[in-house]
């Protein structure tokens, strides 16, 4: 006999299906994968490789990404206290070249490189700190003797077998903001953004954490050290989001917490769930990072299972959907358990069955997978999953309308050829918008003949260009003896479109050079 529990269970499921099938694909999603290099996990594959190498794996993961429907990079830069960069003032990651300090050789600069190449596939970049870790370890050879923990040792404890800032202490938090301000200076970034990382996560024997003489020095106004740690995460918080758009408007600012805030049995306020908190156990007080309106996005670790007891993923996104106020909010998705002999995980559909939930809460902008590899392998298929069906036509990323509301003005001059096998496209930039803005980049669309012209449906997006400068776009993907009409669209820094130039048609049968503009429309 099926037990109640059971029953209910494939009740919910079928309820959960049935009111979430799939949406028409959305225009506008943040499809996201986090990049880690720390310990080498998706890129380079090895420390050491020669710049060249380093290079073609990149641009083959992108190029994997971008035929998956990816739009988005989380690129980590610094995994420990160390740079994937060279414009900055900490050392070399010996992720990359083997040795902490050691330059890559010949030299190149992989950020410079990393937006460049994302920019080039319609990708956002958004640079991934580790605010907190310094080293991974306590190997002194993986350490240099010019490495921050050496020269103001003052500022660390140990824990867990890796030194950490003691972000209790003002000059760190200082020198934190600084290190993270001087790439958003120097780097063309879409974004920065943080991990759940923040104080460490509880060791094994639980033991406290080594920073009590800090918070004697430096929390004489508060009475219990565990909301003095919170406000010393908070602090920095708010201090970065201040300095960022202060420096660069564009820049989004946004942080992946741990999955869980507080369980409703710690606080009316908190999630149906009773698993592990970032809130008491991380001292990261995310739900005040949205209230307060510090961050851009809020982009939740949701690594569980649907209907999974302890920490059911439904009820989770619900929950933060409901606490974003008014920012935008993308579900960590946990790819790397897709594979799992686990509950929940042994069903192999568990990740497209999310996303088909997700997409069924409008308070939801997208998804952020972790991590690039476990996309890459097809782990469950996710990939395919991803290609034929959720991410099969692109999507621009989410406007943020509290950091730019002026659409750009449309593009002009439209004329398109009929060449020996393809449609050529050509347009002159726009005037800048009344904001001052200039033109990012355009979207190009197509519509076959009789097709409604609608610009909201994906399926006819051709191209999304980030490069304001390529004002043409030749089609090699048309057929002969076929009418066709283009649509171009311009696209500002924040991903505000503007109208589109009114359609211009034409037909591939005709062989020969002969420009047309949208006035003869034939």
């Amino acid at each position: 006999m099926l037990k109640p529990s059971f029953i209910l269970f494939i009740l919910m499921s079928i309820s959960i299906i049935s009111v979430a099938q799939i949406p028409s694909s959305p225009k506008r999603e943040f499809r996201g994968a986090w990049l880690a290099t720390v310990v080498n996990i998706d890129w380079p594959s090895r420390p050491g490789l020669s710049s060249a190498t380093q290079k073609q794996q990149l641009i083959d993961i992108l190029d994997d990404h971008q035929g998956s429907g990816i739009n988005a990079i989380m690129l980590q830069v610094r995994p420990s206290t160390d740079a994937f960069y060279g414009k900055g003032r900490e050392l070399w990651s010996r992720f990359l070249t083997g040795k902490q300090g050691l330059a890559p050789s010949p030299y190149y600069d992989p950020l410079d490189f990393a937006i460049v190449e994302a920019h080039k596939r319609g990708m956002e970049l958004h640079a991934w700190f580790n605010p907190y870790r310094a080293t991974f370890d306590l190997v002194e050879s993986n350490t240099d003797a010019s490495h921050i923990t050496r020269t103001n040792p003052d500022w660390f404890f140990k824990y867990e077998g890796k030194m950490l800032f003691n972000p209790g202490i003002p000059e760190v938090r200082e020198y934190i903001v600084s290190v993270i301000m001087n790439v958003v200076r120097n780097y063309d970034i879409d974004g920065v953004h943080f991990d759940d990382y923040f104080y460490p996560y509880p060791d094994s024997e639980n033991r406290p954490l080594p920073d009590d003489q800090a918070f004697i020095r430096y929390g004489s106004k508060f009475t219990n050290i565990a909301d003095w740690r919170r406000n010393n995460v908070d602090t920095l918080i708010q201090t970065l989001s201040d300095s960022i758009h202060q420096e660069k408007k564009y820049v989004k600012f946004g942080i992946s917490p741990f999955g869980i805030w507080k369980n409703k049995s710690q606080d009316p306020e908190g999630s149906e769930s009773s698993g592990f908190d970032g809130y008491g156990k991380l001292y990261a007080d995310a739900r005040k990072w949205t209230q307060s309106g510090w961050v851009d996005y809020i982009n939740p670790q949701l690594y569980f299972p649907l209907f999974y007891a302890v920490a059911p993923y439904e009820k989770l996104l619900d929950w933060w959907s409901y606490n974003t106020y008014g920012k935008h909010l993308y579900i960590g998705q946990g790819a790397y358990r897709a594979n799992e002999n686990r509950e929940g995980w042994r069903n192999r559909q568990q990740i497209p069955d999310q996303i088909r939930y997700l997409r069924n809460n409008t308070r939801v902008q997208g998804s952020v997978f972790f991590s690039s590899k476990s996309l890459t392998k097809n782990l469950a298929g996710i990939n395919d999953s991803l290609r034929n069906d959720f991410y099969r036509y692109p999507a621009l990323q989410p406007v943020m309308l509290w950091l730019d509301d002026i659409d750009p003005n449309p593009p002009g001059d439209v004329s398109v050829s009929v060449l020996n096998n393809y449609v050529n496209i050509q347009w002159k930039a726009p005037a800048p918008a009344s904001d001052g803005q200039s033109a990012y980049g355009y979207v190009v669309y197509r519509f076959n003949d009789g097709e409604e012209i609608n610009i909201n449906q994906p399926k006819n997006i051709l191209k999304v260009s980030f490069d304001a400068s390529q004002t043409s776009y030749s089609d090699h993907s048309v057929l002969k003896d076929t009418r066709y009409t283009y649509v171009i669209t311009a696209i500002d820094r924040m991903k505000n479109e503007s109208l589109d130039t009114g359609k211009i048609s034409i037909s591939t049968n005709q062989f020969v050079n002969r420009a047309l503009t949208p006035a003869t429309g034939k």
